[in-house]
Formats: C-alpha cells, sequence, structure tokens
C-alpha cells in the first residue's frame, strides 16, 4: 500500500499476500517471528506466550464483546469502507471478526489454513450488525465446545497452513489475535461515528497477545 512497487516484488517471489519479509532473493512468511530472526540473522526475541487455555478465555472475551460493537453499527454505514486505503467495507470486516473464528475451527476439522479460508465474503443473509452478532454468538459457542472436547489441550498437534505446517497452538494463538486486532478497529469505527462504545475492551484485557502498536496495521 505504501509503495508503488510493492505488489510487483511480492509477486517476483511468486507470492500474493502479506506478511513477507525479504533479503536478498530469499524471503519468508512474517507470521513466524523465530523464521523472520532466522533470515535477517538475529537472536529470535523471547517472549511469554499465553497457554493455550488462556488463549481461548481471550478469544471468547474478545469474540462476545465483538457480539456487542457490531449490534452498534448503523446499517447504514455498513458498506462503506472502514478505512479509506484498503477496499474493504464495515460489514467485511464486522463479518470476518468471526469467520476468522469459524476458519479456525474448520482447520481442526482438517482443513489447511488458506489465506482465502478466513477471507470468505458476508453471504446475502448478513445484513445487518444483529444478524452478525448472531452468528458470531453461534462461532463464540462452537469455539468454547471444541475446546471443551479436545483430549490434547497443549495443541501441540502440527496442522497445515499456507506458510507450512504449524503448532496449532500457535494457529489458535494468531487467530486470537488477528479477531482482537479487528474488535480495535471495530471501536475505532464507533468513536469516529460518535457512538458511545458499549463496555470498551481495553489494553490491559489483550495484554499477551502479540499486537500490533497501531489500531488498522
Amino acid at each position: 500500500m505504501a509503495h508503488p512497487d510493492g505488489m510487483a516484488r511480492l509477486l517476483a517471489f511468486g507470492v500474493r499476500n502479506v506478511p513477507v519479509v525479504a533479503r536478498g532473493d530469499k524471503f519468508v512468511f512474517g507470521q513466524v517471528i523465530a523464521d523472520v530472526a532466522e533470515l535477517v540473522g538475529v537472536k529470535a526475541p523471547g517472549q511469554a506466550a499465553l497457554t493455550p487455555a488462556e488463549l481461548v478465555s481471550k478469544w471468547v472475551f474478545v469474540l462476545e464483546a465483538a457480539q456487542r460493537f457490531v449490534r452498534q453499527l448503523p446499517t447504514g454505514k455498513l458498506d462503506e469502507r472502514a478505512v479509506a486505503n484498503r477496499d474493504r467495507s464495515v460489514r467485511y470486516l464486522a463479518f470476518h471478526v468471526f469467520r476468522i473464528g469459524e476458519a479456525f475451527l474448520e482447520v481442526t476439522e482438517g482443513a489447511e489454513l488458506s489465506v482465502e479460508l478466513p477471507n470468505v465474503p458476508p453471504g446475502d443473509s448478513m445484513r445487518t450488525g444483529d444478524d452478525m452478532a448472531r452468528y458470531g454468538a453461534a462461532v463464540t459457542a462452537r469455539i468454547a465446545h471444541w475446546w471443551e472436547r479436545i483430549a490434547d489441550k497443549s495443541c501441540e498437534e502440527r496442522v497445515p497452513t499456507y506458510y507450512g505446517q504449524q503448532p496449532l497452538r500457535d494457529v489458535l494463538e494468531r487467530s486470537v489475535w488477528h479477531s482482537a486486532q479487528h474488535v480495535r478497529q471495530l471501536m475505532a469505527l464507533l468513536e469516529r461515528w460518535a457512538i458511545a462504545v458499549h463496555t470498551p475492551v481495553t489494553d490491559a484485557d489483550l495484554k499477551g497477545l502479540p499486537l500490533p502498536k497501531g489500531v488498522w496495521e
């Protein structure tokens, strides 16, 4: 987005999606910080990671907050762009918060985490914030049920993703902070429209998740 030749440089590596970190003619996907550190020749940062149980707890909290926030979205605003420099509507963003969870559940059932899997657009039934909140409630309940019945709560099983085989725990973490980042964006939209956010999510609530500093990054 920031550089006109960015897509050409990306396509030269044979990929179409970011984040990608490149050094000379070598690149890695940016989802795995250890891979990035190895590419650039530095020690991977030590980070106290949340346990899978803590991640699921935060995810349920985040998705329940998202249900509150999407109900506050004015229906007349849903087809506006969420941010000027990206062709993504408010409707898409609101649906996407929950679709990330549904995509994760599909991965636990054997699907590969492709770029497209969490990026399915909202269908015709997703017309209002209430529609999306009901969908989100169903996804949240399914995530809680998955956690109750999963035998290996260390989530060490490796699953296929577009950036290689990854521990399920890492895919879980990425899904949780992905939803959380979009929840921050939903709050920013409400604030932009001078709508008081119903029980905001705070930085303290999201502590331990590797979130970007910027809300729209």
